[in-house]
């Protein structure tokens, strides 16, 4: 039979983040080997799982849930979903704005697909989720990553954005707060990028998933409630805020002015018809989840779990020499460098396989992320004290090895 390949499609889609390093670790914990796994944001394997009064709603409500809601969600829960918009202030956001899916990925997908033809580009910060470059891609888009800039706290650079900009532009991402970075962006910087924005017509997506996991009593700010007058669409759910990865519930809001935008929201209600509706028994959760106690607030204030393990994990890698990391004000993740005097890397993919291999300890490197060079990686802190303790402690074990192997500065 002739082989059978994957479409032409997947050629420039690539999701490291669950890869061919992770791939070889899985074969290693067949073979008895534990791996500590630095490599993803989910909360749940690390003690940190949803509050029990959404656990409580989506039993109550199985019964209720065997078949299809409305292809946008349920009512009930897009009205919260829409309480909450007005809480953050977006503008124009009515019922039939929210579309609820099977997590942000799944709506990330929708959006790129519902808007771009070949050739389209679509301006993604660098560092990125990768997802976001993906499905540009799979779209049949061109993903042009934009700076974000390590010396100014990992805020984009405005320059580069405007230098990134062609005829070709259709929209831009804005990842706040940040994953890999955890970078927090302020409002001044904010309406830099809607000013961009403004003047070259492009549309804002704001993937804003994080917006409740900030420290140091920063605040956030949702980019579309600075754009009255720009159409932005903007991207939240249940994963991380509520640690419910699992659930898979997800939103993504359309705001400001939509009237130049009616054929695009038609793409984006098509494909949300065509895949039915969001999974049923999980947007039970999203009502209670957005108006009842907000745990996260505890575990992120001075203190808390998530907290201590942000600071625990910053002073133990910027201890290691040669390592230095912008402390994140947001999110679950660091994202350090590597000095490249110190650490002569060529191939950053070898380099977390090695890692792997010797110390078993798995991470996502930088260039997972679409960073240009081989000097970064992402590591997660949601493991308890003791294991981030162990697990950085063999980084840097390992780093002092490679250092000597490989001839770095001491």
């Amino acid at each position: 039979m002739q082989p059978v390949h994957k479409s032409q499609k997947l050629a420039n889609v690539c999701y490291d983040i669950r890869g061919p390093v992770l791939e070889h670790a899985k074969k290693m914990e067949d073979e008895g080997h534990r791996i500590i796994r630095l490599n993803i944001g989910n909360p749940a394997p690390f003690g940190f799982f949803a509050p029990d009064e959404i656990i409580e709603d989506v039993i109550v409500n199985l019964p209720s849930a065997s078949g299809y809601s409305d292809s946008k969600g349920l009512f009930a829960a897009r009205k919260a979903i829409m309480h909450y918009a007005q809480q953050k202030q977006l503008p124009n956001v009515g019922m039939d704005d929210i579309i609820v899916g099977n997590g942000v990925s799944e709506l990330i997908v929708m959006a790129m697909q519902a808007l771009l033809d070949n050739g389209d580009e679509v301006l993604v910060p660098a560092p990125d989720y990768p997802l976001w470059t993906a499905g540009v891609s799979l779209a049949g888009g061109k993903a042009v990553h934009y700076l974000c800039d390590e010396e100014q706290g990992w805020f984009p650079s405005i320059d580069d954005i405007r230098a990134k900009i062609t005829p070709s532009t259709r929209a831009i991402v804005v990842i706040n707060p940040n994953n890999p970075t955890g970078a927090v962006y302020p409002p001044a910087l904010l309406k830099q990028i809607v000013e961009v924005a403004r003047q070259h017509q492009l549309i804002i997506y704001a993937d804003e998933i994080y917006d409740k996991v900030l420290y140091d009593e920063v605040k956030h700010t949702s980019i579309a409630s600075l754009a009255p007058d720009l159409f932005v669409v903007t991207f939240n759910g249940l994963s991380k805020n509520y640690r419910a990865c699992g659930y898979r519930a997800g939103w993504m809001i359309l705001s400001g002015e939509k009237k130049h935008a009616k054929d695009y929201i038609e793409g984006l209600n098509m494909l949300a018809s065509m895949r039915l509706c969001a999974n049923v028994p999980a947007q039970f959760a999203i009502q209670t989840a957005l108006g009842g106690y907000q745990s996260i607030d505890d575990l992120v204030a001075p203190g808390g779990r998530l907290a201590r393990q942000r600071d625990l994990a910053h002073k133990l890698l910027t201890d290691i020499p040669g390592v230095s990391c912008v402390k994140p004000q947001g999110a679950l993740y660091l994202f350090p460098k590597l000095d490249p005097k110190v650490y002569p890397i060529g191939d950053d993919q070898q380099f977390i396989l090695e890692l792997l291999q010797e110390e078993k300890v798995l991470l996502v490197q930088g260039s997972g992320f679409n960073w240009i060079a081989p000097d970064h990686f992402r590591v997660v802190f949601l493991p308890n004290s003791d294991d981030l303790v162990e697990a950085i402690g063999r980084i840097a074990r390992f780093l002092e090895n490679y250092r000597k192997r490989h001839g770095g500065e001491a």
